[in-house]
């Protein structure tokens, strides 16, 4: 199966908002948007559950321009946090990985 590794170590190729548009699938849109209302208590719509993937240069959901990790693996120009020399130091990056125990598996993945 394709991965798609974004800079925090998300799988986008597994993300609700990048099947729904590589497919375009509205049902999917309207789960992925009532899944993520509820888990981030923010009002996400269908029309919000698109997204090209965070190395993508299509559309994106509205947290990747606010992404910090983002934000710095791009001006840093590295290929995501895994391959940056404060991998192991970064608060932010840390934080992340202890919410979401298989971003450090694929930022672990050479």
């Amino acid at each position: 199966m394709e991965k798609l590794i974004a800079y925090c170590g998300l799988d986008c190729a597994q993300c609700g908002a990048y099947l729904a548009l590589k497919n375009n699938d509205n049902a999917l849109r309207e789960k992925t948007a009532a899944e993520w209302t509820k888990m981030h208590n923010f009002n996400f719509t269908p029309e919000m559950i698109n997204c090209s993937g965070c190395k993508g240069t299509g559309v994106h959901i509205g947290h990747c321009f606010e992404c910090e990790m983002r934000k710095c693996a791009i001006a840093k120009g590295i290929v995501n946090c895994g391959a940056c020399d404060e991998f192991s130091t970064c608060k932010i990056i840390n934080d992340f990985m202890e919410m979401v125990p298989s971003a450090r598996e694929n930022l672990l993945q050479k």
